[in-house]
């Protein structure tokens, strides 16, 4: 039985019969799909369909996630990816083009890596097994869960002091706060867990398949002042996936933290991927 919701099985079926090329939005940890809102805008303008899937059990609403935060507890990446494919599997006209961001993104290349993509962006990624760089910002940043080993089964939900670090480092401290109140919600701690453990658990899920040949198009974006996923993450992926026989590729925003999809300046990231999909996906199935 499907986990879809009515709201995604009716952003599917609209997608399906609007006969365009399909792009799939994949929201990371403590926001929700309608962070997506302003990018599936911009997307459709440009002649694509869109849909944005939540995670399994996310509320519809931010009130509601903030009423309810323990429905985000114990959602592992797998089960998250498999949401995904599952929505990606009822789409017709071939494969959709992936857009995530932070832990989005892995679960993008996990989906690219399953050869059920035909163009992925990846922003701000979460790291995969493999993967080694550790910044001392992105342990500062995932402090607030892997300090205390309690969270792994908890919904943990970010002082603003932590968003201001972790997301907003490159924002003044009045967007910052808006962007707390507008878009934050509480999230699981276990994929924070998984990726912080990939290298040591050869059975973990925070694994992406990067030498499949049916892999697709990659475009790896990295905001040059996050402080979640710096830029020697998002590096050190582009490493592993520039190996694929696919079109890879990275490219680093000046001046932007990992807020860079929600806040005032995110035409601009969402332009470069727009530019991305656009240049590739009419060399794909789609």
């Amino acid at each position: 039985m499907s986990g879809l919701t009515t709201r995604e099985l009716e952003e599917i079926e609209r997608a399906n019969d609007a006969g365009r090329p399909v792009v799939v939005f994949i929201h990371g940890l403590w926001l929700l799909s309608s962070s997506w809102d302003r990018w599936r805008a911009l997307f459709e303008d440009a002649g694509y369909a869109t849909i944005a899937p939540g995670w399994p059990d996310d509320p519809d609403s931010v009130q509601e996630a903030r009423a309810n935060p323990e429905v985000f507890a114990h959602k592992m990446v797998q089960q998250v990816t498999d949401h995904y494919l599952d929505a990606i599997g009822r789409l017709i006209g071939g494969k959709p083009a992936i857009v995530g961001h932070s832990f989005g993104g892995l679960i993008a290349q996990k989906i690219a890596g399953d050869g059920a993509a035909a163009v992925t962006v990846a922003i701000d990624p979460a790291p995969f097994r493999g993967v080694l760089p550790v910044p001392v910002s992105s342990l500062r940043s995932s402090a607030a869960v892997i300090g205390n080993p309690a969270n792994i089964g908890r919904a943990v939900a970010l002082t603003f002091d932590q968003f201001r670090y972790g997301w907003a480092n490159a924002l003044p401290e009045e967007e910052a706060r808006a962007l707390y109140d507008e878009f934050h919600v509480a999230a699981s701690g276990v994929p924070i867990f998984q990726a912080v453990g990939a290298n040591f658990n050869p059975f973990t899920e925070a694994r992406v398949e990067t030498k499949n040949p049916e892999r697709g198009p990659l475009l790896l974006i990295s905001g040059e002042k996050d402080h979640t996923i710096p830029w020697a993450v998002t590096h050190a992926q582009f490493k592993k996936q520039e190996r694929n026989p696919g079109v890879t590729e990275i490219v680093e925003l000046p001046g932007r933290g990992h807020s860079l999809t929600i806040d005032s300046g995110w035409r601009e990231v969402a332009e470069t991927a727009l530019t991305f999909v656009t240049t590739h996906v009419q060399h794909s199935s789609v």
